[in-house]
Protein backbone atom coordinates (compact mmCIF):
# COMPACT_ATOMS: atom_id res chain seq x y z
CA UNK A 1 0.00 0.00 0.00
CA UNK A 2 1.39 3.48 -0.87
CA UNK A 3 1.92 5.47 2.30
CA UNK A 4 1.40 9.41 1.81
CA UNK A 5 1.78 12.37 4.06
CA UNK A 6 0.69 15.55 3.52
CA UNK A 7 1.35 19.03 5.97
CA UNK A 8 -0.56 21.26 6.02
CA UNK A 9 -4.39 20.82 6.41
CA UNK A 10 -5.64 23.54 4.48
CA UNK A 11 -8.33 22.96 1.95
CA UNK A 12 -5.29 21.87 -0.76
CA UNK A 13 -3.90 19.42 1.70
CA UNK A 14 -7.23 18.00 3.14
CA UNK A 15 -8.51 17.65 -0.43
CA UNK A 16 -5.62 16.09 -1.19
CA UNK A 17 -5.55 13.91 1.62
CA UNK A 18 -9.39 12.61 0.78
CA UNK A 19 -8.47 11.64 -2.52
CA UNK A 20 -5.80 9.69 -1.68
CA UNK A 21 -7.57 7.80 1.15
CA UNK A 22 -10.65 7.59 -1.50
CA UNK A 23 -7.48 5.62 -3.72
CA UNK A 24 -6.67 3.30 -1.38
CA UNK A 25 -3.45 4.99 0.21
CA UNK A 26 -2.50 5.21 3.89
CA UNK A 27 -2.59 8.79 4.44
CA UNK A 28 -1.38 10.69 7.33
CA UNK A 29 -2.11 14.63 7.58
CA UNK A 30 0.31 16.77 10.22
CA UNK A 31 -0.84 20.08 10.34
CA UNK A 32 0.97 22.59 13.11
CA UNK A 33 -1.63 24.20 14.33
CA UNK A 34 -4.67 23.18 16.96
CA UNK A 35 -7.35 23.43 14.11
CA UNK A 36 -7.76 22.08 10.37
CA UNK A 37 -8.41 24.68 7.94
CA UNK A 38 -5.71 27.09 7.27
CA UNK A 39 -7.00 30.42 6.63
CA UNK A 40 -9.88 28.64 5.64
CA UNK A 41 -10.84 28.69 10.10
CA UNK A 42 -13.61 30.10 12.03
CA UNK A 43 -12.36 31.81 15.34
CA UNK A 44 -15.15 31.99 18.38
CA UNK A 45 -14.75 33.99 21.82
CA UNK A 46 -16.96 34.69 24.18
CA UNK A 47 -20.37 33.08 22.04
CA UNK A 48 -19.28 34.99 19.02
CA UNK A 49 -17.95 33.51 15.71
CA UNK A 50 -16.10 35.06 12.88
CA UNK A 51 -14.75 34.08 9.82
CA UNK A 52 -10.81 34.93 9.33
CA UNK A 53 -9.93 33.78 5.24
CA UNK A 54 -12.37 32.96 2.43
CA UNK A 55 -15.70 35.09 3.37
CA UNK A 56 -17.39 34.20 -0.11
CA UNK A 57 -16.66 31.10 -2.09
CA UNK A 58 -17.74 30.14 -5.67
CA UNK A 59 -18.62 26.77 -7.56
CA UNK A 60 -19.91 25.05 -4.59
CA UNK A 61 -23.20 24.39 -5.76
CA UNK A 62 -24.55 21.04 -6.83
CA UNK A 63 -23.94 21.02 -10.18
CA UNK A 64 -20.65 23.24 -10.47
CA UNK A 65 -16.93 22.25 -10.24
CA UNK A 66 -16.37 22.43 -6.41
CA UNK A 67 -19.55 20.76 -5.48
CA UNK A 68 -18.62 17.68 -7.71
CA UNK A 69 -15.69 18.01 -5.45
CA UNK A 70 -17.49 17.26 -2.07
CA UNK A 71 -19.84 15.22 -3.82
CA UNK A 72 -16.88 12.15 -4.83
CA UNK A 73 -15.41 13.49 -1.61
CA UNK A 74 -18.99 11.73 0.06
CA UNK A 75 -19.26 15.31 2.01
CA UNK A 76 -21.18 17.21 -0.16
CA UNK A 77 -24.51 16.72 1.97
CA UNK A 78 -22.14 18.26 5.46
CA UNK A 79 -21.91 21.63 3.71
CA UNK A 80 -24.53 24.08 4.05
CA UNK A 81 -24.69 27.14 1.69
CA UNK A 82 -26.37 30.43 1.57
CA UNK A 83 -26.32 31.96 -1.58
CA UNK A 84 -24.04 35.22 -1.25
CA UNK A 85 -22.65 38.56 -2.72
CA UNK A 86 -21.42 41.47 -2.60
CA UNK A 87 -21.92 45.11 -2.75
CA UNK A 88 -19.55 47.96 -3.27
CA UNK A 89 -19.54 51.85 -2.27
CA UNK A 90 -17.14 54.78 -3.30
CA UNK A 91 -17.50 58.30 -2.50
CA UNK A 92 -20.05 59.42 -4.44
CA UNK A 93 -22.35 56.53 -5.32
CA UNK A 94 -22.87 53.14 -4.25
CA UNK A 95 -23.66 50.33 -6.37
CA UNK A 96 -26.02 47.79 -4.44
CA UNK A 97 -28.59 44.68 -5.71
CA UNK A 98 -32.01 46.75 -5.64
CA UNK A 99 -34.41 44.72 -3.36
CA UNK A 100 -36.78 43.59 -6.11
CA UNK A 101 -35.15 41.65 -8.75
CA UNK A 102 -34.86 43.13 -12.14
CA UNK A 103 -32.90 40.55 -14.40
CA UNK A 104 -28.94 39.83 -14.63
CA UNK A 105 -28.13 42.86 -16.39
CA UNK A 106 -29.24 45.67 -13.43
CA UNK A 107 -26.30 46.65 -12.68
CA UNK A 108 -25.34 47.29 -16.37
CA UNK A 109 -28.34 49.47 -16.13
CA UNK A 110 -27.36 50.90 -12.96
CA UNK A 111 -23.72 51.93 -14.58
CA UNK A 112 -25.31 53.83 -17.68
CA UNK A 113 -27.38 55.45 -15.11
CA UNK A 114 -24.05 56.84 -13.20
CA UNK A 115 -22.30 57.14 -16.42
CA UNK A 116 -24.42 57.96 -19.65
CA UNK A 117 -21.12 59.15 -21.65
CA UNK A 118 -19.80 55.85 -21.09
CA UNK A 119 -22.91 53.59 -22.18
CA UNK A 120 -21.33 52.47 -25.74
CA UNK A 121 -18.15 51.37 -23.56
CA UNK A 122 -20.28 49.36 -21.01
CA UNK A 123 -22.06 47.83 -23.60
CA UNK A 124 -19.17 46.72 -25.39
CA UNK A 125 -17.68 45.50 -21.78
CA UNK A 126 -20.13 43.75 -20.72
CA UNK A 127 -19.86 41.21 -24.13
CA UNK A 128 -16.50 40.87 -22.67
CA UNK A 129 -17.68 39.65 -19.52
CA UNK A 130 -20.13 37.59 -20.53
CA UNK A 131 -17.52 35.51 -22.79
CA UNK A 132 -15.54 35.02 -20.09
CA UNK A 133 -18.60 34.22 -17.53
CA UNK A 134 -18.71 31.60 -20.15
CA UNK A 135 -15.14 30.47 -20.19
CA UNK A 136 -14.79 30.06 -16.58
CA UNK A 137 -18.03 28.36 -15.94
CA UNK A 138 -16.20 25.68 -19.21
CA UNK A 139 -13.16 25.66 -17.67
CA UNK A 140 -14.38 24.68 -14.22
CA UNK A 141 -16.72 22.24 -15.48
CA UNK A 142 -13.89 20.49 -17.39
CA UNK A 143 -11.63 20.48 -14.32
CA UNK A 144 -14.16 17.74 -12.89
CA UNK A 145 -14.79 16.04 -16.34
CA UNK A 146 -12.65 13.03 -17.59
CA UNK A 147 -13.13 11.29 -21.20
CA UNK A 148 -14.73 12.31 -24.61
CA UNK A 149 -16.93 14.96 -22.28
CA UNK A 150 -13.89 16.92 -21.52
CA UNK A 151 -12.93 17.32 -25.03
CA UNK A 152 -16.10 18.70 -26.26
CA UNK A 153 -16.19 21.67 -23.24
CA UNK A 154 -12.19 21.94 -24.36
CA UNK A 155 -13.58 22.51 -27.72
CA UNK A 156 -16.90 24.69 -26.62
CA UNK A 157 -13.73 26.83 -24.79
CA UNK A 158 -11.52 27.22 -27.64
CA UNK A 159 -14.63 28.50 -29.42
CA UNK A 160 -15.65 30.97 -26.89
CA UNK A 161 -11.76 32.42 -26.35
CA UNK A 162 -11.07 32.75 -29.79
CA UNK A 163 -13.15 36.45 -30.13
CA UNK A 164 -11.39 37.67 -27.20
CA UNK A 165 -8.11 35.99 -27.41
CA UNK A 166 -6.49 39.37 -28.94
CA UNK A 167 -6.75 40.53 -25.51
CA UNK A 168 -4.88 38.16 -23.83
CA UNK A 169 -1.82 39.68 -23.15
CA UNK A 170 -3.45 43.14 -22.56
CA UNK A 171 -2.92 44.34 -18.77
CA UNK A 172 -6.06 45.51 -16.12
CA UNK A 173 -4.97 49.39 -16.91
CA UNK A 174 -4.68 48.91 -20.72
CA UNK A 175 -8.36 47.17 -20.89
CA UNK A 176 -10.06 49.24 -18.65
CA UNK A 177 -8.46 52.71 -20.84
CA UNK A 178 -9.59 50.67 -24.11
CA UNK A 179 -13.65 50.46 -23.27
CA UNK A 180 -14.00 52.97 -20.33
CA UNK A 181 -12.26 57.34 -20.09
CA UNK A 182 -14.08 57.73 -16.69
CA UNK A 183 -11.75 56.88 -13.63
CA UNK A 184 -14.70 56.33 -11.43
CA UNK A 185 -16.27 53.85 -13.71
CA UNK A 186 -12.47 51.94 -14.27
CA UNK A 187 -12.41 52.10 -10.26
CA UNK A 188 -15.39 50.26 -10.17
CA UNK A 189 -14.17 47.43 -11.82
CA UNK A 190 -10.53 47.28 -10.80
CA UNK A 191 -11.04 48.14 -7.00
CA UNK A 192 -10.96 44.32 -6.19
CA UNK A 193 -7.12 44.16 -7.24
CA UNK A 194 -7.23 45.93 -3.74
CA UNK A 195 -8.26 43.16 -1.99
CA UNK A 196 -5.19 41.28 -3.90
CA UNK A 197 -3.04 44.07 -3.05
CA UNK A 198 -1.85 44.43 -6.99
CA UNK A 199 -1.86 46.98 -9.66
CA UNK A 200 -4.08 47.30 -12.42
CA UNK A 201 -1.05 47.88 -14.37
CA UNK A 202 0.27 44.35 -13.62
CA UNK A 203 -2.63 42.13 -13.50
CA UNK A 204 -3.94 40.45 -16.47
CA UNK A 205 -6.86 42.06 -17.98
CA UNK A 206 -8.57 38.95 -18.26
CA UNK A 207 -8.96 38.80 -14.77
CA UNK A 208 -10.98 42.04 -14.58
CA UNK A 209 -14.40 40.47 -16.53
CA UNK A 210 -13.64 37.30 -13.67
CA UNK A 211 -13.12 39.19 -11.08
CA UNK A 212 -16.31 40.97 -11.76
CA UNK A 213 -19.15 38.67 -12.59
CA UNK A 214 -22.43 39.53 -12.38
CA UNK A 215 -23.01 36.22 -9.73
CA UNK A 216 -20.55 38.06 -7.96
CA UNK A 217 -22.84 41.11 -6.94
CA UNK A 218 -26.28 39.29 -7.14
CA UNK A 219 -26.90 36.07 -5.53
CA UNK A 220 -30.16 35.61 -7.38
CA UNK A 221 -29.46 35.30 -10.98
CA UNK A 222 -29.65 32.30 -12.32
CA UNK A 223 -27.26 29.69 -12.74
CA UNK A 224 -28.08 29.29 -16.75
CA UNK A 225 -26.30 26.70 -18.89
CA UNK A 226 -23.58 27.36 -20.94
CA UNK A 227 -24.04 25.59 -24.79
CA UNK A 228 -26.13 23.25 -22.38
CA UNK A 229 -22.33 22.52 -21.63
CA UNK A 230 -21.98 23.88 -17.81
CA UNK A 231 -23.62 25.80 -15.25
CA UNK A 232 -22.72 29.60 -14.77
CA UNK A 233 -21.26 29.79 -11.15
CA UNK A 234 -22.40 30.84 -8.06
CA UNK A 235 -20.83 32.15 -5.19
CA UNK A 236 -22.12 31.68 -1.70
CA UNK A 237 -21.76 31.84 2.45
CA UNK A 238 -20.85 28.45 3.84
CA UNK A 239 -23.39 28.06 7.16
CA UNK A 240 -21.95 28.63 10.76
CA UNK A 241 -18.69 29.72 9.27
CA UNK A 242 -15.79 27.79 6.43
CA UNK A 243 -14.89 26.09 9.34
CA UNK A 244 -17.69 23.69 8.46
CA UNK A 245 -16.08 23.44 4.37
CA UNK A 246 -13.08 22.39 5.81
CA UNK A 247 -14.12 20.00 8.54
CA UNK A 248 -16.14 17.67 6.99
CA UNK A 249 -13.38 17.05 4.48
CA UNK A 250 -11.28 16.47 7.49
CA UNK A 251 -14.11 13.97 8.86
CA UNK A 252 -14.23 12.27 5.53
CA UNK A 253 -10.12 11.87 5.25
CA UNK A 254 -10.75 9.68 8.72
CA UNK A 255 -13.74 7.91 7.82
CA UNK A 256 -11.72 6.61 4.62
CA UNK A 257 -8.86 5.61 6.44
CA UNK A 258 -6.76 8.15 6.66
CA UNK A 259 -5.57 10.14 10.29
CA UNK A 260 -5.19 13.97 10.55
CA UNK A 261 -3.04 14.63 13.31
CA UNK A 262 -3.32 18.59 14.63
CA UNK A 263 -0.01 20.47 16.96
CA UNK A 264 2.08 18.28 14.98
CA UNK A 265 4.69 20.59 13.29
CA UNK A 266 6.89 18.91 10.48
CA UNK A 267 11.17 19.83 11.07
CA UNK A 268 12.41 18.26 7.89
CA UNK A 269 11.45 16.28 4.85
CA UNK A 270 13.68 13.50 4.51
CA UNK A 271 14.68 13.01 1.05
CA UNK A 272 17.62 10.06 -0.85
CA UNK A 273 18.68 10.95 -4.25
CA UNK A 274 16.36 12.53 -6.35
CA UNK A 275 13.39 10.56 -4.50
CA UNK A 276 11.52 11.62 -1.26
CA UNK A 277 11.48 9.14 1.89
CA UNK A 278 9.29 10.49 4.23
CA UNK A 279 9.40 13.12 7.11
CA UNK A 280 10.72 13.93 10.67
CA UNK A 281 8.09 15.37 12.81
CA UNK A 282 9.66 18.21 15.71
CA UNK A 283 9.31 15.54 18.68
CA UNK A 284 12.05 13.59 16.32
CA UNK A 285 10.01 10.79 15.00
CA UNK A 286 10.60 9.97 11.75
CA UNK A 287 7.63 8.91 9.35
CA UNK A 288 8.78 7.10 6.58
CA UNK A 289 6.63 7.76 3.25
CA UNK A 290 6.17 6.99 -0.56
CA UNK A 291 4.78 9.81 -1.44
CA UNK A 292 5.30 13.84 0.18
CA UNK A 293 2.45 16.72 -0.54
CA UNK A 294 3.72 19.44 1.23
CA UNK A 295 1.43 23.17 1.40
CA UNK A 296 2.09 26.45 2.62
CA UNK A 297 4.88 29.53 1.93
CA UNK A 298 6.97 28.36 -0.33
CA UNK A 299 10.03 29.58 0.98
CA UNK A 300 9.09 28.15 4.34
CA UNK A 301 8.46 24.23 2.78
CA UNK A 302 11.66 24.78 0.78
CA UNK A 303 13.91 26.08 2.35
CA UNK A 304 13.74 25.46 6.10
CA UNK A 305 12.06 21.85 5.42
CA UNK A 306 14.42 20.90 2.47
CA UNK A 307 17.27 23.39 2.67
CA UNK A 308 18.09 25.80 -0.17
CA UNK A 309 21.34 24.08 -0.65
CA UNK A 310 20.05 20.57 -1.53
CA UNK A 311 17.74 21.91 -4.02
CA UNK A 312 18.87 22.50 -7.51
CA UNK A 313 19.59 26.35 -8.41
CA UNK A 314 16.86 27.02 -10.78
CA UNK A 315 14.22 25.86 -8.37
CA UNK A 316 15.48 27.88 -5.88
CA UNK A 317 15.24 31.10 -7.66
CA UNK A 318 11.98 30.07 -8.79
CA UNK A 319 10.69 30.16 -5.13
CA UNK A 320 12.85 33.59 -4.82
CA UNK A 321 10.76 35.03 -7.54
CA UNK A 322 7.58 34.04 -6.49
CA UNK A 323 5.29 37.17 -5.72
CA UNK A 324 2.99 37.09 -2.72
CA UNK A 325 0.22 39.21 -1.67
CA UNK A 326 0.49 41.68 1.24
CA UNK A 327 -1.38 40.87 5.02
CA UNK A 328 -4.81 42.34 6.66
CA UNK A 329 -5.32 44.12 9.78
CA UNK A 330 -8.39 42.88 11.01
CA UNK A 331 -11.32 43.77 13.61
CA UNK A 332 -13.76 40.88 14.76
CA UNK A 333 -16.38 42.51 16.72
CA UNK A 334 -18.95 40.98 19.09
CA UNK A 335 -22.40 43.64 18.63
CA UNK A 336 -25.33 44.59 21.16
CA UNK A 337 -26.60 46.51 18.57
CA UNK A 338 -27.85 45.43 15.35
CA UNK A 339 -25.53 46.47 12.34
CA UNK A 340 -28.36 45.72 9.51
CA UNK A 341 -30.50 48.96 10.34
CA UNK A 342 -27.39 50.73 8.71
CA UNK A 343 -26.21 47.98 6.48
CA UNK A 344 -28.87 45.60 4.65
CA UNK A 345 -26.08 43.71 3.26
CA UNK A 346 -24.13 40.94 4.33
CA UNK A 347 -20.88 42.04 2.50
CA UNK A 348 -19.96 45.37 1.49
CA UNK A 349 -16.92 46.96 0.48
CA UNK A 350 -16.58 50.64 1.17
CA UNK A 351 -13.67 52.27 -1.21
CA UNK A 352 -12.44 55.85 -0.34
CA UNK A 353 -10.38 56.55 -3.49
CA UNK A 354 -10.62 55.97 -7.19
CA UNK A 355 -6.65 55.37 -7.55
CA UNK A 356 -6.62 51.71 -7.03
CA UNK A 357 -2.80 51.92 -8.54
CA UNK A 358 -1.79 54.30 -6.54
CA UNK A 359 -3.20 53.28 -3.32
CA UNK A 360 -1.96 49.36 -3.73
CA UNK A 361 1.60 50.79 -4.41
CA UNK A 362 1.44 52.62 -1.11
CA UNK A 363 0.78 49.54 0.71
CA UNK A 364 3.56 47.52 -1.03
CA UNK A 365 6.16 50.33 -0.04
CA UNK A 366 5.06 49.38 3.33
CA UNK A 367 2.54 52.61 3.41
CA UNK A 368 -0.68 52.07 5.57
CA UNK A 369 -3.47 53.93 5.17
CA UNK A 370 -5.08 53.14 8.30
CA UNK A 371 -8.39 52.06 6.98
CA UNK A 372 -8.94 55.47 5.02
CA UNK A 373 -8.47 54.51 1.35
CA UNK A 374 -11.28 51.47 2.02
CA UNK A 375 -12.11 48.05 4.03
CA UNK A 376 -14.52 46.01 3.91
CA UNK A 377 -17.63 45.54 6.40
CA UNK A 378 -18.93 41.85 6.76
CA UNK A 379 -21.92 40.71 8.90
CA UNK A 380 -21.00 36.79 9.61
CA UNK A 381 -24.28 36.30 11.84
CA UNK A 382 -26.61 37.55 8.94
CA UNK A 383 -26.28 34.39 7.20
CA UNK A 384 -25.48 32.22 10.47
CA UNK A 385 -27.58 33.54 13.36
CA UNK A 386 -25.74 30.66 15.42
CA UNK A 387 -22.59 33.27 14.99
CA UNK A 388 -23.72 35.21 17.90
CA UNK A 389 -25.86 35.08 20.71
CA UNK A 390 -29.68 35.76 20.20
CA UNK A 391 -30.18 39.75 19.68
CA UNK A 392 -26.48 40.09 19.27
CA UNK A 393 -24.40 39.98 15.95
CA UNK A 394 -20.52 39.07 15.14
CA UNK A 395 -19.08 41.60 12.65
CA UNK A 396 -15.70 41.21 11.01
CA UNK A 397 -14.33 44.68 9.80
CA UNK A 398 -10.76 44.39 7.37
CA UNK A 399 -8.61 46.21 5.45
CA UNK A 400 -5.44 44.94 3.34
CA UNK A 401 -2.04 46.34 5.33
CA UNK A 402 1.52 45.82 4.85
CA UNK A 403 2.97 43.39 6.85
CA UNK A 404 5.27 45.91 8.46
CA UNK A 405 4.65 49.27 9.60
CA UNK A 406 7.14 51.89 11.85
CA UNK A 407 6.22 51.30 15.11
CA UNK A 408 5.40 47.46 14.67
CA UNK A 409 2.09 46.07 14.80
CA UNK A 410 2.02 44.70 18.28
CA UNK A 411 2.66 47.65 20.01
CA UNK A 412 0.09 50.14 17.82
CA UNK A 413 -2.20 46.96 17.49
CA UNK A 414 -4.87 49.26 19.62
CA UNK A 415 -4.39 52.67 17.75
CA UNK A 416 -4.86 50.91 14.58
CA UNK A 417 -7.95 48.94 16.08
CA UNK A 418 -9.56 52.18 16.56
CA UNK A 419 -8.49 54.03 13.72
CA UNK A 420 -10.31 51.40 11.14
CA UNK A 421 -13.15 51.65 13.81
CA UNK A 422 -13.56 55.23 13.25
CA UNK A 423 -13.59 54.61 9.57
CA UNK A 424 -16.13 51.72 9.79
CA UNK A 425 -18.14 54.21 12.12
CA UNK A 426 -18.72 56.42 9.52
CA UNK A 427 -21.25 53.26 8.29
CA UNK A 428 -22.40 51.43 10.83
CA UNK A 429 -22.50 54.82 14.32
CA UNK A 430 -21.34 53.30 17.83
CA UNK A 431 -19.32 50.52 16.68
CA UNK A 432 -17.43 50.95 19.91
CA UNK A 433 -19.65 52.17 22.15
CA UNK A 434 -21.92 48.91 21.63
CA UNK A 435 -19.03 46.49 20.93
CA UNK A 436 -18.94 43.59 24.12
CA UNK A 437 -16.08 41.62 22.54
CA UNK A 438 -13.34 42.16 20.32
CA UNK A 439 -10.89 40.71 18.51
CA UNK A 440 -7.47 42.16 16.65
CA UNK A 441 -5.88 40.43 13.93
CA UNK A 442 -2.45 41.94 12.43
CA UNK A 443 -0.05 40.83 10.08
CA UNK A 444 2.11 39.28 13.12
CA UNK A 445 -0.95 37.28 14.69
CA UNK A 446 -1.40 35.94 10.29
CA UNK A 447 2.27 35.19 10.18
CA UNK A 448 1.40 32.76 13.51
CA UNK A 449 -1.56 31.19 12.07
CA UNK A 450 -0.17 30.76 8.95
CA UNK A 451 3.40 29.97 10.05
CA UNK A 452 5.10 32.29 7.87
CA UNK A 453 7.49 34.30 9.88
CA UNK A 454 8.88 36.46 6.97
CA UNK A 455 5.93 37.26 5.22
CA UNK A 456 2.16 37.29 5.34
CA UNK A 457 0.48 36.55 2.35
CA UNK A 458 -3.35 36.85 2.97
CA UNK A 459 -4.56 35.30 -0.43
CA UNK A 460 -1.32 33.68 -1.38
CA UNK A 461 0.43 33.93 -5.22
CA UNK A 462 -0.23 37.90 -5.91
CA UNK A 463 -1.45 37.47 -9.52
CA UNK A 464 0.87 39.48 -11.20
CA UNK A 465 1.35 38.80 -15.14
CA UNK A 466 4.32 36.83 -16.08
CA UNK A 467 4.69 35.77 -12.71
CA UNK A 468 3.84 32.17 -11.77
CA UNK A 469 3.95 29.66 -8.55
CA UNK A 470 6.36 26.85 -7.55
CA UNK A 471 5.62 24.17 -9.51
CA UNK A 472 3.36 21.00 -8.38
CA UNK A 473 5.81 18.78 -9.17
CA UNK A 474 9.24 19.36 -7.70
CA UNK A 475 13.11 18.16 -8.55
CA UNK A 476 12.50 15.20 -6.28
CA UNK A 477 10.41 12.36 -7.54
CA UNK A 478 6.60 11.51 -4.65
CA UNK A 479 7.48 15.28 -3.20
CA UNK A 480 4.66 17.37 -4.57
CA UNK A 481 3.78 21.16 -3.55
CA UNK A 482 0.36 22.50 -3.51
CA UNK A 483 -1.34 25.40 -1.69
CA UNK A 484 -2.29 28.71 -2.86
CA UNK A 485 1.72 29.72 -3.05
CA UNK A 486 1.82 26.85 -5.67
CA UNK A 487 1.18 26.93 -9.78
CA UNK A 488 -2.61 26.98 -8.88
CA UNK A 489 -2.63 30.55 -7.50
CA UNK A 490 -5.05 31.27 -4.39
CA UNK A 491 -9.47 30.53 -3.80
CA UNK A 492 -11.29 28.11 -1.84
CA UNK A 493 -12.83 26.66 -4.78
CA UNK A 494 -9.28 26.58 -7.03
CA UNK A 495 -7.67 24.91 -4.03
CA UNK A 496 -9.44 21.89 -4.34
CA UNK A 497 -9.68 21.88 -7.76
CA UNK A 498 -6.10 21.97 -8.30
CA UNK A 499 -6.00 19.52 -5.36
CA UNK A 500 -8.25 16.84 -7.37
CA UNK A 501 -5.64 17.73 -10.65
CA UNK A 502 -2.53 16.86 -8.34
CA UNK A 503 -3.98 13.49 -6.98
CA UNK A 504 -4.74 12.73 -10.32
CA UNK A 505 -1.94 13.60 -12.07
CA UNK A 506 0.32 11.38 -9.13
CA UNK A 507 -1.78 8.54 -9.44
CA UNK A 508 -1.17 8.32 -13.16
CA UNK A 509 2.60 8.81 -12.68
CA UNK A 510 2.50 5.82 -10.40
Amino acid sequence: MTKAVVIGAGMAGLTCAAYLAKAGCSVEVYEQSEVVGGVTRTMSQGGFSWDIGPLVVEALGPKEAGGAVLRELGCADRVGLVPGDRSVSFPDFQVFRPPIYSGPYWRKDRLKELFPDQAPGIDRFYRLLDSVTDLVALDRKSSVTDGPASFVLKLAMLMKFLPIKKYEKWSAELLMGHFFTDPKLIAIFTAILADLVVMPSEFIGLGIPYFNMECFTDSRIPSEGVLGLAPRISSSFVQGGVKNLSGPIAERVGEMGGIVFTRSPVKKIITEGDRVRGVELADKRIVQADLVLVSGGARECFFSLIGRDRLPAEFAAKIDDVPLMESVFMVQLGLTVDPIRHQERTLVYYYNTYDIQGSVREIREGHYHEGKDGFLIFINSMHSDTMAPKGMHSVTIYTVAPNKIEGGWGGRRAEMADKLLIEAERIIPGLRRHTKVMLTLTPDDFKRIAHTPQHHSFGGLCPIMGKTGVPHSTPYRGLWFIGSQSESGGGVTTQILSARKVVKKIRKER
